[in-house]
């Protein structure tokens, strides 16, 4: 296990009927605010009116921004910059998923910044400081309530790049599970798949002794194989419910990081499919994991195979590792199909005309290696597209 520093600052408000509360918790940073928030569905589903009753009950102004889609915007970042420091806001409210408040945390970064935000998603600066924020979360899936990451599209090139800072933990998240309650199925899927890739990134190590945290991502994985398809079958169903919600957070707050490093090629291979095509990030990511886990196996087959007989329950073959470890593989799949998401990157509609663009662009004309368990250059990276088609 290697050394490690741990500690999370978000503040977490669970249970029904929470969002009520979020003008008294605002009410502890700021009396003006940017409340940040998707399309229409928060305004269909009764949340909007609640949340905005709550912050007029504690004298909270607010200016609205709506308007984040998936694989978010640089250009309504910019915008949110804008009105953010033309009306001295000194706090971010963002109600959605985790696009939303991926969106918002790149706000809090660049209105307190000199130059532009892109330049933390590219490296050129690292953020010392932004805008506290909180969060309403409505799709389990990112973990970004709780989290130091950030994710943002540049439709400029369509880069889809990141940034992981611990300024931009949200200082509160309320985690009603009731709020998930009217998701599309397809979004319920996706989201399931980004919380077992999050898994996954931290599971897949190369450092060793760290059998504690194996443990705890493989119960989390096994809770999310169990709860999804029941809240599939079953929208209202709170309990359930209750458990895909906090898996997804505790998924992504780091805890899961700790004494190990992660690998998250799969993860930047996927940002590259989304920031072209626009897909849905978790149905991106249920066709590319399969793929590395293909093509970088034998690095580590005892982790594979100890992954395919903890997680999916395959019976060990003893004498032939390589079979377990394989029908761990065969199993996600199984499950991202049952699910109702594709394996392929045909399922997307993507074809292969721009698989070497992809790599190219993701290794910066291979310069840079993605992930860590192996390190992957260019032409591993269009291999493993290949394996995806």
């Amino acid at each position: 296990m290697d050394n490690f520093i741990f500690e999370n600052p978000t503040k977490i408000i669970f249970g029904k009927d929470m969002e009520n509360s979020v003008g008294e918790e605002v009410r502890n940073y700021s009396k003006k605010i940017l409340l940040h928030y998707g399309g229409g569905s928060i305004k269909k589903t009764g949340l909007y009116d609640r949340v905005v009753a709550s912050l007029k009950a504690a004298e909270i102004e607010y200016i609205e921004l709506p308007g984040v889609k998936p694989n978010p915007r640089l250009s309504l970042v910019r915008e949110g910059i804008k009105i953010c420091r033309e009306n001295n806001i000194d706090f971010i409210l963002a109600v959605g998923g985790g696009s939303v408040i991926d969106s918002a945390k790149a706000i809090a970064m660049g209105t307190v910044y000199d130059g532009d935000v892109w330049d933390f998603y590219t490296g050129k600066a690292v953020p010392e400081a932004a805008l506290p924020i909180g969060t309403i979360l409505t799709i389990p899936a990112a973990g970004s309530e709780s989290s130091t990451g950030s994710v943002i599209t540049n439709e400029d090139g369509w880069y889809k790049r990141s940034v992981d800072s611990t300024v931009i933990y949200p200082r509160f998240s309320i985690l009603n599970p009731e709020l998930a309650f009217t998701l599309p199925k397809y979004q319920v899927a996706c989201g399931a798949a980004d919380i077992l890739a999050h898994l996954m990134e931290r599971y897949f190590t190369n450092t060793k002794s760290v059998e504690l945290i194996d443990r705890l991502i493989e119960s989390t994985m096994k809770t999310i194989i169990k709860y999804v398809p029941i809240v599939l079958d079953d929208s209202t169903n709170y309990e359930a419910w209750a458990q895909v919600m906090w898996a997804g957070t505790v998924a992504h707050n780091n805890l899961f990081s700790t004494g190990r490093v992660g690998d998250w090629a799969s993860h930047s291979i996927e940002h590259e499919i989304s920031g072209i095509y626009d897909v849905a990030h978790g149905a991106g990511l249920a066709v590319v994991f399969p793929a590395w886990m293909k093509y970088v196996y034998k690095h580590d087959i005892n982790r594979f195979v100890q992954f395919a007989v903890r997680v999916w329950n395959v019976e060990q073959d003893f004498f032939d590792p390589e079979k377990t470890a394989l029908q761990g593989i065969e199993k996600l799949e199984e499950f991202f199909k049952t699910i109702g998401l594709p394996i392929r990157l045909e399922g997307l509609g993507i074809t292969d005309d721009r698989l070497e663009e992809m790599a190219d662009k993701g290794t910066d004309s291979d310069r840079r290696t993605l992930g860590n368990f192996v390190k992957l250059g260019k032409q591993d990276v269009y291999n493993i597209l290949k394996l995806a088609q």
